[in-house]
């Protein structure tokens, strides 16, 4: 099974309110979300990115939501569809934003300059990173309040927003701290900017 099949199986067999089946039909007919990176330099920064990031953090997530400590001491709990939801989508933002440019880089082989390609970021709607994930996912389905904070906040302490406001929303809203372990897990110990 490729990455895509497993996405659209995983998404297919999970996401199952209304306005779903459009998201898809965006994710897989007008969007670049199956070939876009993640990043331009950080982590992800490959043809499929996206699509393996988004899916190293489901696996985090799932595997982080099953730990005991977890459900007894936090009572956290999430039901499948917003497991799914949540963690395959927190970072939409980032669709139809990456296009290939070249620079002159030195071949350290051969000592020539040679044009390599690399991704640079075209941002056509600038409305931050969490904040323009939940606004894309909204025109096309409902979250809940849970889940749109997730998203939200997803970044944690790692966004440039005001740490007091972050530590808030950690703490009233337990899946975004979780979805954020998740993403950070992927990004850092399963990705890695050497990827």
């Amino acid at each position: 099974m490729t990455e895509k099949e497993e996405f659209i199986s995983i998404f297919k067999e999970n996401i199952k309110r209304e306005g779903a089946d459009k998201l898809l039909d965006f994710l897989e007919n007008k969007s670049d979300f199956f070939t876009a990176p993640a990043s331009t330099r950080y982590h992800n920064a490959f043809e499929g990115g996206l699509l393996r990031h988004s899916l190293n953090v489901y696996k985090c997530l799932c595997a982080y939501l099953e730990r005991g400590r977890v459900k007894d001491v936090y009572k956290l709990e999430a039901s499948a569809e917003t497991i799914a939801v949540t963690a395959l989508l927190h970072d939409l933002c980032k669709v139809n934003i990456y296009r290939v440019s070249y620079r002159n880089s030195k071949n350290e082989q051969t000592g020539q300059w040679e044009k390599v390609p690399y991704y640079e970021i075209c941002d056509n709607l600038p409305y931050g990173h969490g904040e323009k994930s939940v606004y894309m996912i909204s025109g096309f389905m409902r979250l809940t309040r849970e889940e749109a904070m997730a998203i939200r906040w997803h970044m944690g302490f790692s966004g440039t927003e005001d740490k007091n406001t972050i530590g808030r929303a950690l703490e009233k809203f337990p899946l975004a701290f979780a979805l954020s372990v998740a993403d950070m897990e992927a990004s850092y110990f399963l990705e890695g900017s050497e990827n």
